[in-house]
């Protein structure tokens, strides 16, 4: 959009009529996009892509201020107060997002001592990102992404395709700590337990779920309890390391992560509270990069009784983020091997593309 696609370094922030719809969708892609972005930059140790994530961030920091002055023109009687005020928890949750990825970037910048094993666990628990500019004589050069898009084992192939330099992947560490073992473990869980919490978050806005926002708020509580027992963990274990210093890092990835968990129940709080869901919201969320859609199986569509490998092999560019069982059970990020049941209800994440194929084809209509 041209009203905010100047340096938000530099840029002075003026009010300007932009739709607050337009900027809910800039921000709620901004925030999912700088999350990875900062992780990619704390697995790959990368300065780059920590430097992206910052400029991300002072993006995002526009984008907030225009959004909450278009909301303060927007509210003029006491009911559309009460209607917009969920939206101004939206704001704030996306722009605290983009902070605590900063923060995380800011540990790679300030080249805060990790524990190698960080690293090394990391692969297993996220998408991989990789900054790799398209040299003029690269294959893949005028193609598009769907037709090169691939599996995460692959990413390393194709960057050295892309770029013509090799893809270096993190060292694995090996490291005999118990406490240190725990305190890693329980940062990975950490962070899949915030960003499913932001999944749900935004499904449970779209699809005014009460359900799935109380299950935002009970994650909100396990990651609570999951940092104490990090904290707790740590300051065992840095009377077992030489430089316990080393360790602050480990204590700043678990507030930065805490954080998102914060945020998620932030977009949660009209649900909560009983409010009805603002139609800008839903539209936002709608019409953003990444979709987020709900689908029950159809027992005639062939998917049910079958492991969900079975739908996503079929479905390239989806992910499955939570199965909602008939008999009102819940399963988050399902494997590959979880057998799909007739009726069960799929909430799904990916290209607007590839969400619609699904429902084409396996959806109750």
């Amino acid at each position: 959009m041209d009203s905010f696609d100047a340096d938000p370094s530099t840029q002075t922030v003026e009010y300007k009529p932009v739709g607050v719809k337009d900027l809910l969708i800039a921000m709620k892609d901004t925030s999912e996009l700088i999350v990875d972005l900062s992780y990619s930059a704390l697995l790959n140790n990368s300065d780059n892509l920590a430097e992206e994530v910052l400029q991300l961030e002072s993006r995002m920091d526009v984008l907030q201020m225009q959004a909450r002055m278009n909301m303060l023109m927007a509210a003029r009687k006491p009911e559309e107060a009460r209607l917009l005020a969920p939206v101004l928890g939206i704001i704030g949750a996306a722009e605290k997002i983009s902070e605590a990825a900063g923060d995380v970037a800011n540990v790679v910048l300030e080249e805060e001592d990790l524990p190698g094993a960080i690293r090394a666990a990391l692969p297993e628990a996220m998408e991989v990102l990789a900054r790799a500019p398209v040299a003029a004589d690269s294959r893949y050069a005028g193609r598009t992404l769907g037709g090169i898009e691939g599996a995460e084992p692959n990413v390393s192939g194709v960057y050295e395709t892309v770029t013509g330099d090799p893809y270096q992947s993190p060292d694995e560490v090996d490291h005999e700590m118990s406490d240190l073992t725990r305190a890693v473990d329980t940062i990975v869980l950490m962070k899949n337990v915030s960003e499913l919490s932001v999944d749900l978050a935004y499904a449970s806005v779209l699809f005014d779920d009460e359900a799935l926002a109380e299950e935002v708020h009970a994650l909100e509580i396990e990651v609570d309890a999951l940092q104490s027992r990090l904290e707790a963990w740590t300051l065992r274990a840095a009377s077992e390391v030489n430089e316990p210093v080393s360790l602050r890092g480990l204590l700043h990835l678990a507030n930065s992560t805490e954080l998102i968990s914060d945020a998620a129940l932030e977009i949660t709080e009209g649900i909560l509270r009983d409010i009805d869901t603002h139609p800008v919201i839903a539209e936002s969320v709608r019409e953003s990069d990444v979709a987020v859609r709900r689908v029950r199986v159809d027992p005639e569509s062939g998917f049910d009784d079958e492991p969900l490998s079975t739908l996503l092999d079929a479905h390239p560019g989806i992910a499955v983020i939570a199965i909602h069982r008939p008999d009102d059970e819940w399963v988050f990020y399902p494997d590959e091997e979880t057998t799909l049941s007739p009726a069960d209800g799929l909430i799904v994440r990916g290209t607007w593309e590839a969400t619609e194929k699904l429902l084409a084809d396996a959806a109750i209509s």
